[in-house]
């Protein structure tokens, strides 16, 4: 059946369905020559990274795109059924939205991408060094701080990167996010280009264009090349942007491979000089977004069936004052919507206990059908591993809370410190240092407390099992990397990251500390948090008032104070 015609998402052509099952077919055929020894292992991996196939620890990864988070409950379904039919009965939402399957046999993904075709997903360019999955903010389009809505420009950006031909072998992979809104929530600064949407007090619309950011084994904050480019020359001027990078990007070191080392190596002045050197190329020529392809793509994003609804419905305000577990997951689940009568709820995949954004296909039907009877058939995966429902009507959120505390995904945590981002780390991939789930399960059972979870307040811990830093542990307040020593699992710790307008990146504090020390650390940081704030003041806060040798001291003790005396 096609999507709902409420549903607020593009729907595939028919020249986008045959593109689909025509890779599905590629891909087939591929498997089975490797199968039949016509390809080598070599021949053939970079053919299953194309269709987002790795091999992990244990058996191969598979990861499908979940472009700019958005998911029809359908869509949802179908994943569910892959996760039953093919791996082990759940899958892991990542920081770009994707959902991952750990334990599908190689010979099964042909099957996989078929079923995915008939629910308009895929996996192309999850892998591999190409331009990933664009990234947006999970409350696109119903964002009260939104200056225009994201989705049709990261469309858009996501038809122009897709199979394009001059990118398909950059030398490094390649990710873009945007952010439409006042605050960013897409973790702009820190992508291969992050794009800011604005609006001069004239009226115009275009982007702040940043470049050369990313985490990993050398995290830099990325740098502006442009203060204001219209909204029709962005793909000309991306697209200058890689040019620049494709042909002087380093590709005889891996660590060296990415846009940020080339910006670096450059200086920002030099590279923007280039960059528009380039553009006088491709400025005004055929990719430049004309009004009509915009109004066509925004077409597909029109906002649902909004009923007319009072601004506060008197029914929640009461139901908040009766119960206090209610009123706590309104708090810190539900946010403020632009539609009056309406609110956006996160579902959180953090209960304790559980390895965060690990999700059953059990759970995967229970969320489709809430989206359906919530949300108009529709639901958001945020780049925090959670899954939000961006349209509810306030008059329904007790009901919704019902449903979605027994399907376990009401734990009242956004924001707090079990709200943690975590890779899947050593349990599961190649290039881990060490395990993170684990720890993490150990850190949340440290903190399984409610009312202190809410008396610490705000605060953002993220967890790493290696430099890679898929688990994003530098912009973490509070960040975790599993490193080797000696063949041991070790978890050295920063401080002082966060995201946001003012993103930065955190600091290491000193030696690293065996996995059995971890939770204390994080409970010593803690404490001494809660005894030196000031009132009202969060986490990071309190560390930009101090710095972070007192921090330092209450972990190391004397160790600290010796290392900050000299």
């Amino acid at each position: 059946p096609d999507l709902p015609q409420e549903t607020p998402m593009y729907k595939y052509d028919a020249i986008d369905r045959q593109l689909i099952d025509e890779r599905v077919a590629q891909f087939r055929d591929q498997v089975r020559r490797w199968k039949a020894g016509e390809l080598t292992d070599d021949e053939f991996r970079p053919l299953r990274l194309q269709n987002g196939l790795y091999i992990q620890r244990h058996a191969p990864m598979f990861r499908i795109a979940v472009p700019y988070g958005m998911l029809a409950s359908r869509q949802l379904r179908c994943l569910a059924e892959l996760g039953r039919k093919y791996d082990r009965g759940y899958g892991h939402f990542t920081t770009r939205h994707n959902l991952q399957f750990n334990w599908p046999k190689l010979e099964d993904v042909p099957e996989m991408l078929a079923e995915l075709a008939k629910v308009e997903m895929h996996a192309i360019q999850t892998s591999g060094n190409c331009i990933r999955n664009v990234t947006t903010d999970q409350f696109a389009g119903v964002a009260a701080d939104e200056i225009l809505d994201p989705r049709p420009l990261c469309e858009i950006l996501r038809q122009w990167s897709t199979f394009h031909p001059e990118f398909a072998f950059l030398p490094r992979k390649f990710k873009i996010a945007v952010n439409g809104a006042k605050e960013d929530r897409a973790l702009t600064w820190f992508h291969d280009i992050g794009l800011h949407i604005l609006k001069t007090d004239d009226g115009m619309i275009g982007f702040r264009v940043i470049v050369g950011g990313g985490l990993g084994r050398t995290p830099i904050r990325g740098e502006v090349v442009r203060e204001f480019l219209p909204w029709q020359d962005i793909l000309t001027y991306c697209e200058a942007i890689l040019r620049v990078y494709n042909r002087y990007g380093r590709r005889d070191n891996a660590y060296k491979a990415r846009i940020k080392i080339l910006v670096q190596a450059l200086g920002v002045t030099e590279f923007a000089r280039q960059v528009d050197a380039e553009w006088e190329h491709l400025k005004g020529g055929p990719a430049t977004i004309t009004q009509a392809e915009y109004d066509r793509v925004t077409s597909f994003f029109g906002a649902p069936d909004y009923a007319t609804l009072p601004v506060i419905d008197e029914a929640f305000v009461a139901q908040q004052a009766e119960s206090v577990p209610f009123a706590r997951w309104v708090e810190r689940n539900v946010r403020p919507h632009r539609v009056p009568g309406y609110a956006s709820v996160t579902l959180s995949l953090k209960k304790p206990g559980t390895a965060p954004g690990d999700i059953t296909s059990d759970q995967m039907d229970i969320a489709a059908e809430l989206a359906d009877a919530y949300s108009f058939g529709e639901l958001r995966v945020t780049h925090e591993q959670n899954l939000v429902l961006a349209d509810v009507e306030q008059r329904r959120l007790f009901d919704l809370w019902q449903e979605a505390k027994a399907a376990g995904f009401a734990t009242p945590n956004i924001g707090l410190l079990t709200d943690m981002i975590v890779c899947p780390g050593g349990d599961f991939c190649d290039l881990a240092n060490a395990r993170s789930i684990p720890v993490a399960n150990a850190v949340q059972a440290r903190f399984d407390d409610l009312d202190y979870l809410w008396d610490i307040g705000d605060i953002e811990l993220n967890f790493s099992g290696c430099m890679n830093s898929c688990g994003h542990h530098h912009v973490g307040n509070i960040g975790i990397l599993g490193v080797d020593k000696g063949n041991e699992e070790w978890y050295q710790i920063t401080l002082g990251g966060e995201q946001g307008n003012d993103a930065r990146l955190g600091k290491v504090i000193g030696p690293s500390f065996a996995a059995a020390d971890v939770p204390d650390v994080i409970e010593k940081i803690v404490r001494f948090y809660i005894a030196q704030r000031h009132e009202d003041e969060r986490f990071i806060d309190t560390f930009r008032r101090l710095g972070a040798d007192p921090f330092k001291l209450a972990v190391y003790g004397d160790k600290a104070r010796l290392k900050a005396a000299a």
